[in-house]
């Protein structure tokens, strides 16, 4: 399985994005889907996730500013973010559970840096 992440970007403060990631392959599955970042000179971090059944949980600092959803169809996911703060400023990086023959890991997607700034 592999996974692509796209929508990332320089944006000001106060702005929106909109990231999404999309998994590719063979007979798998997704469960839970997540998306984490990792500031200049931080450690990762999570920021949001979705379970299959579509409960959601957010990191506080940015609940009520960022959205995730998914789309089981596509095996998809998306953050939208809004109302982006500097701080905000990351590489965001996917990070699916996937059940394949009989196995479940987590894949990583490539990172998508968002920078937030006047």
């Amino acid at each position: 399985v592999q996974l692509q992440a796209f929508g990332g970007g320089l944006v000001q403060p106060g702005g929106s994005l909109r990231l999404s990631c999309a998994a590719s392959g063979s007979r798998f599955s997704i469960n839970a889907m997540n998306w984490y970042r990792q500031a200049p000179g931080k450690q990762r971090e999570l920021v949001a996730a979705i379970t299959s059944g579509g409960r959601t949980n957010y990191a506080d600092s940015v609940k009520g500013r960022f959205t995730i959803s998914r789309d089981n169809a596509k095996n998809t996911v998306y953050l939208q973010m809004n109302s982006l703060k500097p701080e905000d400023t990351a590489v965001y990086y996917c990070n699916l559970e996937v059940q394949q023959y009989g196995s479940t890991w987590y894949a990583w997607g490539q990172g998508t840096l968002v920078t937030v700034s006047s």
